[in-house]
């Protein structure tokens, strides 16, 4: 039901293609998996992800599991009938809200605080929503993504913060495999398939032993997680790099939470071949864009033969007549010019956050097309 085939493969680097098939449909890696929260991508109809490139998103089991709830998104049919998007899809374990959103209050919502409680069962945790107290171990979390539905399921995991000693880490990598064996063993469907996680923080020791261990239980795909939590970039290239050397070749590997297309270049030249960020949709929602780039500031993407950069359409220096990106072919740039969109964004009219959505998407899977060229043609 799922399998992993490499189709070309870079002959300087570890970068490759491939498609992974899943029950929902075949997905050619490299893969960027726009990020769909709640069971949407932000303002974009499903029919407009399939135009623009997206081949799988995401959903997110923390958020879903408290609102609407995973019970009643299974008597609808699961996420592919939920939200509209009969293609591929994700869903995260939720380990990673359970710690950094647990707590934390939504605007206007009157709560104390209260910190979340980790025990080797488990997390205890507190609604961002309404302080609700909730309880999630790996059992629990490979149910409520069952009841979703999605063709690729983590594995729970800990996940420990960056500046996290190596006590911490460690502590935190042997906990995850501990949940990873109970992940497992909770798992009953046939047509999803369970993604591991790779933890050890920063440590190139820990790094290689938890890929080591993911190694030996063969699943179908492996993850890398941990990564992007306030490291330097060149530290998220070198432990991708540590796990990438030991993490299966014939399985697909998955950066979580990677999405700045310098990162995206560097992680595939590493062996990457999916990998998922919210910065496209979030970036459109502050009226910023990515484009290609001559300019002195721009940064030049590894392996390719352009430059991009990032610009702010709420700034006066950036308003004129011409589009975006000259250079683009997306419906925003065809038809709309930065003194409008950046009106748009002023007004707060819903248009403009759409109209940015679909650059940002569109630049960030032209990217992803433009290196799955390279590497066919040996030139990534």
């Amino acid at each position: 039901m799922f399998n992993f085939k490499i189709n070309h493969k870079s002959e300087i680097s570890k970068a490759r293609t491939g498609v992974f098939i899943t029950p929902h449909g075949a997905i050619n890696t490299p893969v960027f998996m726009p990020v769909g929260t709640v069971g949407t991508v932000k303002t974009m109809m499903p029919s407009e992800l399939k135009e623009f490139g997206s081949q799988i998103i995401l959903g997110n089991t923390y958020h879903l599991y408290l609102r609407p709830g995973d019970k009643s998104i299974k008597k609808l049919g699961g996420l592919a009938k939920f939200n509209g998007w009969n293609m591929p899809t994700l869903t995260d374990s939720g380990g990673f809200q359970v710690f950094s959103l647990s707590g934390e209050k939504d605007k206007g919502v009157k709560q104390k605080q209260k910190p979340r409680k980790l025990t080797e069962k488990g997390v205890t945790f507190y609604s961002h929503l309404d302080g609700s107290r909730h309880f999630i171990s790996p059992e629990k979390s490979i149910e409520i993504q069952q009841n979703l539905g999605a063709d690729i399921i983590m594995a729970f995991d800990h996940v420990a913060p960056a500046g996290a000693t190596k006590k911490e880490a460690e502590e935190a990598m042997e906990r995850t495999h501990r949940w990873l064996v109970r992940s497992k063993n909770a798992k009953s469907k046939l047509d999803q398939a369970l993604f591991p996680i790779c933890q050890g923080g920063q440590f190139k020791d820990l790094r290689e032993k938890s890929a080591t261990f993911i190694k030996t239980l063969d699943f179908p795909g492996n993850a890398i997680g941990g990564v992007s939590v306030g490291e330097k970039k060149e530290k998220i290239y070198e432990v991708t790099d540590w796990c990438t050397n030991i993490l299966p070749e014939d399985k697909p590997r998955y950066l979580m939470g990677i999405g700045y297309p310098e990162d995206i270049c560097a992680v595939i030249k590493l062996g990457i071949d999916m990998f998922d960020c919210v910065l496209p949709t979030r970036l459109a929602r502050h009226g910023n864009v990515w484009i290609k780039s001559k300019s002195r500031n721009a940064i030049k993407l590894i392996g390719l033969d352009y430059k991009y950069e990032q610009i702010d359409l709420l700034k006066k220096k950036n308003i004129s007549n011409d589009p975006i990106d000259k250079t683009c072919k997306c419906p925003a740039c065809q038809g709309f010019s930065r003194f409008y969109l950046n009106h748009l964004i002023k007004e707060r009219e819903p248009l403009g956050v759409h109209l940015l959505t679909i650059h940002n998407l569109y630049f960030t899977h032209q990217l992803v097309n433009d290196i799955k060229k390279k590497i066919r043609e040996k030139k990534f």
